[in-house]
């Protein structure tokens, strides 16, 4: 008896279910109600628009004094003459410096075939330091094509496009001074400028200003290349020597 009045219950529940979802009409169009809205929708400003929010009236506040830019470093340099100087002794380039090298010795006898010779695969690779290196000066290359060739020249000889339409010619290179620059103070040239050549930090980032340090010294170390070596001048004058001559003189033309 219990049973049969438990089903007649959930019957009914079931048909008052039905009924009642029959009778509600969903417009479609319309949202559906929303609660504590304030949570889900945030109001957001422009960036350059006016807030009532601060007393400056700017959205966007400038950053806090000493804020560091994510994945930059800052550079304590001035740009002069001086600081570039500085900045060669203290800016180290990161892709010649060598990684450590274990000075442990190892048993070569394991890595050897039967026949003694060792396994061509057990032979030293190129290190790391020296793949990032040539890694780094391919992609000099690219980069100095871009934004260096039109005043440089392909070669680095000064002789761009630009230099030819008129304007003067930037120094070489190759040779001279730029030759003798620490790899640091060209960093210090390529952020800051110098003389008639404007600061390239907005456009290249560090990496690539390091690429291009790096290409242009395998330009410098190219042009030294293939450049003749000088003769080397004596060490010693040569010392003169006294000759008998083969013309009689004038006392042995007299003699009987």
């Amino acid at each position: 008896m219990n049973l049969s009045r438990t089903n007649i219950v959930l019957a009914v529940l079931l048909v008052a279910v039905v009924l009642l979802a029959a009778a509600v009409r969903v417009d479609h169009s319309q949202p559906n109600v929303e609660f504590l809205p304030e949570m889900k929708r945030s109001p957001a400003a422009g960036a350059y628009s006016a807030s009532t929010v601060f007393p400056n009236g700017r959205t966007l506040q400038p950053p806090v004094a000493g804020t560091i830019a994510r994945g930059e470093l800052p550079l304590y340099y001035s740009a002069t003459k001086e600081d570039a100087e500085r900045a060669g002794e203290e800016i180290l380039n990161p892709y010649t410096v060598e990684s450590p090298v274990s000075t442990e010795e190892t048993d070569t006898t394991e890595n050897e075939q039967p026949g003694g010779e060792p396994n061509v695969s057990d032979q030293p690779s190129v290190p790391d330091h020296v793949q990032r290196l040539q890694a780094s000066v391919q992609r000099g290359a690219g980069v100095y094509n871009v934004s260096c060739v039109s005043c440089h020249g392909p070669s680095g000889a000064g002789d761009g496009p630009v230099a030819k339409r008129g304007f003067p010619p930037p120094p070489p290179l190759t040779t001279g001074k730029s030759a003798q620059m620490k790899d640091g103070q060209l960093f210090h040239i390529l952020t800051y400028g110098q003389g008639s050549m404007a600061p390239m930090a907005a456009q290249l980032s560090r990496d690539r200003r390091w690429d291009v340090i790096n290409y242009v010294r395998s330009l410098q170390q190219g042009a030294a290349e293939s450049t003749p070596p000088l003769a080397d001048a004596p060490t010693e004058p040569p010392v003169a020597t006294l000759e008998p001559s083969i013309e009689p003189s004038a006392t042995e033309e007299g003699a009987p």
